[in-house]
Formats: structure tokens, C-alpha cells, sequence
């Protein structure tokens, strides 16, 4: 492994977890490979709003919480390094591994929480490359900015009086007091009993109040109230009575967010509490990088685009949250990979917007970089970045050629991947492959969201399909 990077001759913007082709330009393009200049490897130092979410309806800005995009969050210089990112992307992997591992006997392993203590360990790191929205929250409505997470179900926010630890946000810290329709949750209510599914934690009681407790795979966690209050998605579409958690004991890498939006498939995630609104429908556009935005959209935006191609969300697991994909091949540089089908169907896989980096079966991945590097064989190799093993040194070069990859799902949908969902770029002379190998074949493989940026990613939970459409942000 690499040892860490030092940064500080490098924009703060370089400690971005995601592929920093901001702006670039390719000269040639075919079925085979792209052409990129280099140059467009470092980021740009200013926000550039993408225009493709303008007049999308119910539609919410998404900024990355490491990017200028997002005011006055995380971006000290040097704060962490791309191999403490990947390492808690690795974090993250493997407590999706064993949360998939426990979703059928999930009832088993719940234990009852204690208000005073750390509840079990569940979920999902929330630490690394992480999306932002701004969600009102309240009457009078407080604005917070929250990560988003299509692992996570429960959403939560910081709540004063802060009663045993907050972390430091962008926005002052929710107070519950000021809210004419905040009201806490009953232990006695069938709603309380709810987040055992959600948090993967048995609730507990404090003066008859409902007690959550969520703890990521990363360490952070946030223990708060089980409450309801009014939140305002856009200025005009609102919802009373929106359950959530309010956290007055948080600490976590949460990079300036007030907390986290949570939009799995279970009944207290968002997408379930707007069904009624929304039929349980919503697309999002990572931005390509950490200079510009995407968008999150509920509902169909005033229509879903002709060009997304849509397959069958499949059930990795009984009780599972995540959304499920079939992985039913990989091509490269215009070659499919002769990977025996099995090697996906036996592990299944899921789409993630939190996971950066994607993970595959490890024949499937031995493939991949076998191909990937013959056709990159003329470049000279740079030294692995945590995870990340076949790396290249392109300071030499202005312009560089890529062969393409593309994924097929089923019902024949086939999506091609950007320059920029290929690599990870440390630095103009360490620019990797963007993919790393599950540690066994078992293990279910993970689309990563440095794969889907700049795709419109509809979810159709109602419908069971997720769409793929390109260029929704680029």
C-alpha cells in the first residue's frame, strides 16, 4: 500500500473522493476508446452550477461535501488524505457485507439499546465520499444540509441541547423548542417499534420517550429523540408529520452536514413516508466533480427522460434496504470480459450512492484489470493508492486514450461508463482504475458512485427497475 499523500501543494479541492475530471475535453472518441487532456485532471477552484436540473420540478441541488460547491464545509487543507478516504470506503464495504449477511436472521441479532450507551454496530460508514442536500426542517422552517444515502433509512439531524456530544455543522443546530409541530414519538407507539428495522437496533425508553441509536461502520453514530415535525423537500412541497431522528449525542466524520437523509426501501426512509406524493420514485445526477452539482429529484420531475434504459431491481436479501441490481456482464474497450455468469448471480449486487469506489467478485475483477491494463500497457505505472492496485503515472503526457468500459444488467441494459466513472485521480502522476476486488467470491458487488457520476439514476421502487440515462449532469 501507498503510503498517505501530502496535499499542501495541491488545491484543497484535491481531497475530493471522487474522479476530479472537471471539464474535460476529449479530442477523439470511438467504440473503443476516449481521447482526454490531461490538463482537465485538476479541478477548478470556483462552483460551477450544472444547468440540467433547471426546470426540473420537486428538484433538490446536490454538492459534495468536500467541494466549493458546498458552503463552509470540510475543506481545511489536508484534513484527510485519499487513503484514509479509500480506507473508509473499505470500512463502509464491509459493514454492507455484514449487514447483508445478518438481513435474513436480523431479528435475531438485534439487542435492546441503552439510551446511555453506543447501540450495536449496523448500517453503513457515512464518512467518505459523501453527497449534500439542503432540506427545510420545522415551522418555522430551519434549513439543513444532510448527506444522502440510498444505504441508510433513517433519517437524523443534530437537536439542541446537545445532551451528552455534537459534532461542529455548517447550519446552526436544530433546536426542537422553536418548532410549533415538533412532537417526540411514544414508546408505546407501533412507530417506535419501527426503528428495529431501520437502524438495525432495538429502540429504548426515556421518560416514555422513544430512544433511537444508530452507529456506522466507520464509528459515528447519533442517539437521539424518535420524533415528528414538518419538512419542506422544496418551497412548496412539504410534509407534516415526517418521522426522524433527533440527535442531541452525535460524533462522526460528517464533514460540515447536519446529518443524513436517509432514502432506502424501508418504511421510515423518505422515499416510503412521500409515497403518497411521489410513488416512491426518485432519480439523482452525481456531479462529475467536486466544482460542480447534481441534482435529487422526488417523484418524475415533470417527466423521466426517453433515454433511461431501466432493469429489474433484484432481491439481494430478505429485509434487505439496499436496491438490487443483475449484473449480467462487463465490457472493455468494446470486448465483452469472458466472465462465466455465475460469478454475479451467486452474490448478487446493489447500487450504493455512498460507496465510492466500485467493488466486484474477485474472477470478475481479475478480468477487468487484466484487460484494462493490456490496453493501457504503453503508460508507465504508478505505485498502488490504498485499495486501488493498477495505478499510472501520466505527468508526461498531455492527452492520454482510455479504453471504454460498460456494464450490462438485465433486461439487456447496457451503460457505458465516463472518463472521469473509469479512474481516481490522486494526482496528474497516481490516476487508478476506479474498481477494487470483493475479498470473496460471495460477497455481493457494489455499483459505486464514482460509476454513476453524471448519470441520471432513476429509482423506481414502486415500479421495481432502476433506469440508467447518460449525461444527466455532465
Amino acid at each position: 500500500m501507498a503510503p498517505a499523500t501530502t496535499y499542501s501543494f495541491f488545491p484543497r479541492f484535491l481531497l475530493f473522493s471522487v474522479c476530479l475530471f472537471w471539464g474535460y475535453a476529449v479530442e477523439a472518441k470511438s467504440e473503443t476508446s476516449v481521447t482526454v487532456q490531461l490538463s482537465s485532471l485538476l479541478p477548478s477552484p470556483v462552483c460551477t452550477p450544472s444547468t440540467h436540473a433547471a426546470g426540473r420540478k420537486s428538484s433538490l441541488e446536490v454538492v459534495h461535501k468536500r467541494g466549493p460547491c458546498f458552503r463552509n464545509g470540510d475543506q481545511k487543507p489536508n484534513s484527510i488524505s485519499h487513503s484514509e478516504i479509500l480506507l473508509q470506503d473499505q470500512a463502509r464495504v464491509d459493514s454492507i457485507q455484514s449487514k447483508l449477511s445478518k438481513d435474513s436472521d436480523r431479528a435475531d441479532n438485534v439487542k435492546q439499546t441503552d439510551a446511555a450507551n453506543l447501540p450495536a454496530k449496523d448500517g453503513s460508514v457515512v464518512g467518505s465520499g459523501n453527497y449534500i442536500v439542503t432540506v427545510g426542517l420545522g415551522s418555522p422552517k430551519k434549513e439543513l444540509s444532510l448527506i444522502f444515502d440510498t444505504g441508510s433509512d433513517l433519517t437524523w439531524t443534530q437537536c439542541q441541547p446537545c445532551a451528552k456530544s455534537c459534532y461542529q455543522q455548517t447550519e446552526p443546530i436544530f433546536d426542537p423548542r422553536v418548532s410549533n409541530t415538533y412532537a417526540n414519538i411514544s414508546c408505546s407507539s407501533t412507530l417506535c417499534n419501527a426503528l428495529t428495522s431501520a437502524t438495525g437496533n432495538a429502540p429504548s425508553c426515556a421518560s416514555s420517550t422513544c430512544v433511537y441509536g444508530i452507529q456506522y461502520g466507520d464509528s459515528s453514530f447519533s442517539v437521539g429523540f424518535f420524533a415528528k415535525d414538518t419538512i419542506s423537500l422544496t418551497p412548496t412541497e412539504v410534509f407534516p408529520g415526517f418521522l426522524f431522528g433527533c440527535g442531541e449525542n452525535n460524533k462522526g466524520l460528517y464533514g460540515g452536514a447536519a446529518g443524513l437523509l436517509g432514502l432506502g426501501r424501508d418504511q421510515i426512509s423518505v422515499v416510503s413516508q412521500t409515497a403518497t406524493k411521489y410513488n416512491k420514485l426518485f432519480s439523482y445526477c452525481l456531479p462529475s466533480s467536486p466544482s460542480s452539482t447534481g441534482f435529487l429529484t422526488f417523484g418524475n420531475g415533470g417527466g423521466v427522460s426517453k433515454s433511461v434504459q431501466f432493469t429489474p431491481l433484484s432481491t439481494v436479501s430478505k429485509g434487505s434496504s439496499f436496491y438490487g441490481l443483475d449484473i449480467t456482464g462487463i465490457s472493455v474497450g468494446g470486448q465483452k470480459l469472458p466472465i462465466q455468469p455465475s460469478v454475479f448471480s451467486s452474490a448478487g449486487a446493489i447500487i450504493d450512492s455512498g460507496t465510492v469506489i466500485s467493488r466486484l467478485p474477485p474472477d470478475a475483477y481479475s478480468f477487468l484489470r487484466t484487460a484494462f491494463r493490456q490496453k493501457m500497457s504503453k503508460y508507465p505505472t504508478a505505485p498502488a493508492l490504498s485499495i486501488l492496485d493498477t495505478c499510472y503515472d501520466f505527468s508526461k503526457y498531455t492527452t492520454v486514450s482510455v479504453p471504454t468500459i460498460s456494464f450490462s444488467f438485465s433486461g439487456g441494459v447496457v451503460v457505458n461508463l465516463e472518463v472521469r466513472g473509469i479512474f481516481y485521480v490522486n494526482s496528474q502522476s497516481q490516476v487508478c482504475l476506479a474498481f477494487a476486488s470483493n475479498s470473496d467470491a460471495s460477497d455481493v458487488a457494489i455499483f459505486g458512485n464514482v460509476q454513476q457520476k453524471t448519470l441520471e439514476v432513476v429509482y423506481d421502487a414502486a415500479g421495481g427497475r432502476v433506469g440508467f440515462a447518460p449525461k444527466g449532469c455532465a
